[in-house]
């Protein structure tokens, strides 16, 4: 079910457009909860000074692919169902992080592979911009990488980006570091740059998105606080390049980490706005400022 309560909702002031995106996002998200359903299609808004960002602060599980693909599908629904439009999804989050030694990296394949195929079908009935993280394998080259791949609303693939800053050990030995940075076009939000989680150490990646023209940054992470959690690297991504960055992190308890206490977050400006976390899966729902390009409030839907 949905939830709402007053301490889960955040706004700098109370307004109409404020209750409004609350009463719809807590309207639709029950509708899509409701349990078994077709998905309904929903009509493109006209734009406006303002967009819906989700964040699927997921729990994947190591290794549980299906289980992962299922719960991502639901959690697109309820964000879409609740009028996102721009869906945004952890880091490897069909695989979980580490998988490699439990399920291999033979089943991966070049995307869109068949369910890559099937959610781009889902996106293309419910209408919104999905970024999903996933290991793929270059058609080409054979090699394996780390990606983000971005869905547009008619189920087109827009663009991807490949993890550059990856472990040469550990749970991401299995990954190839990409070399390509590119911004990609995003409606509702113009140029957009992304990258996945360690990718924000070095802000060299930052910056040449902001050279493409991109006028905000969105990073997949999988990054657990802790000795090696975390550590202003978002915020400084974002002075550097004057950028917005929003991030999409995870939670649950992972093989070799604890993702609970994890942070997705939303920093504006070299400044964090918001830091949300949750011990159990949920959809964090932002109404943002297309002018301003900063956050206007939040809610929280449970899935």
């Amino acid at each position: 079910m949905v939830s709402l309560p007053v301490d889960e909702v955040w706004s700098p002031d109370v307004d109409e457009d404020r209750r409004n995106f609350l009463r719809s996002a807590a309207a639709l998200a029950l509708s899509a909860c409701a349990g078994p359903q077709a998905p309904t299609p929903r009509a493109q808004p006209r734009p406006s000074s303002t967009a819906s960002i989700a964040l699927l602060h997921l729990a994947p599980e190591d290794g549980a692919v299906e289980q992962n693909r299922n719960a991502l599908m639901h959690a697109v629904q309820v964000a879409a169902q609740a009028g996102a439009n721009l869906v945004m999804t952890p880091e490897l989050s069909v695989s979980g992080y580490a998988f490699a030694d439990l399920i291999g990296t033979d089943w991966i394949a070049p995307q869109p592979d068949p369910w890559l195929r099937e959610l781009q079908g889902l996106v293309a009935k419910l209408g919104p911009t999905v970024l999903v993280g996933l290991p793929e394998r270059d058609a080409k080259t054979g090699h394996l990488h780390n990606s983000l791949i971005a869905i547009g609303p008619d189920g087109a693939i827009l663009g991807r980006h490949r993890k550059i800053r990856t472990l040469k050990v550990g749970s991401e030995a299995w990954s190839s570091p990409g070399t390509d940075v590119e911004s990609v076009t995003l409606p509702w939000f113009g140029e957009v740059g992304m990258f996945i989680c360690a990718d924000a150490v070095d802000a060299s990646t930052a910056l040449s998105l902001k050279e493409q023209g991109a006028k905000v940054l969105v990073s997949a992470a999988n990054w657990a606080p802790g000795p090696y959690g975390p550590d202003g690297e978002w915020e400084r991504c974002s002075a550097l390049t004057s950028l917005p960055v929003i991030v999409c992190n995870r939670t649950g308890v992972g093989r070799t980490l604890d993702f609970r206490q994890a942070e997705s977050a939303v920093v504006c400006g070299g400044t964090r706005k918001l830091s949300l976390s949750s011990a159990e899966p949920v959809v964090f729902l932002i109404r943002w400022d297309r002018e301003a390009e900063e956050p206007l409030d939040y809610a929280r839907l449970s899935l």
